[in-house]
């Protein structure tokens, strides 16, 4: 006999794209640092804006690289490497959240495509 589980497709767990999203996002990185933190500016291809977690009263420490995607505040130390981790540290979620966030920002899929 043949086992029933045979004639159902296995399950599979639906993955997040994070390298697509990560590529898509750095496209759009200064109109998604307006949007999260708006009243920045952009100074040598970085866009300087206040913490936005923080009572920071100059911008200047706070800083996100439109090319890379990477951002720092260089005053307490936090960092992360992309618009997805910068996404997490912000709204406090997890970096698939996160990615589903910035995803749904820029009207993608999340999931990899099979």
């Amino acid at each position: 006999p043949v086992p029933i589980t045979s004639f159902f497709p296995r399950t599979q767990r639906a993955e997040i794209d994070f390298g697509r999203i990560r590529s898509a996002s750095q496209l759009y990185a200064l109109a998604i640092c307006q949007r999260w933190m708006p009243g920045g500016r952009v100074v040598a291809g970085e866009y300087v804006v206040r913490n936005p977690k923080r009572s920071d009263r100059t911008p200047g420490s706070f800083k996100v690289n439109l090319r890379t995607g990477r951002w720092a505040d260089f005053a307490t130390g936090e960092r992360g490497g992309d618009l997805i981790a910068l996404a997490a540290w912000l709204h406090d979620i997890n970096q698939a959240e996160a990615a589903k966030r910035v995803a749904g920002l820029l009207s993608l899929d999340p999931l990899v495509n099979s």
